[in-house]
């Protein structure tokens, strides 16, 4: 099943400005491990059961 995603800012005052328009993409098959700052939290990165 497709999704859609379209990027914008906001500045302080509210205001939005698109970067990207709205684009279709396919969904990851998986979510790559990483060891990037900070930590996921997710029960398979930590090993503990919810």
């Amino acid at each position: 099943m497709p999704m859609t995603i379209k990027v914008y800012e906001v500045d302080r005052h509210g205001n939005t400005r698109i970067v990207r328009p709205e684009a279709e993409v396919a969904p990851a098959k998986g979510v790559p491990h990483s060891h990037a700052y900070p930590a996921c939290r997710c029960e398979r990165c930590t090993g503990r059961k919810k």
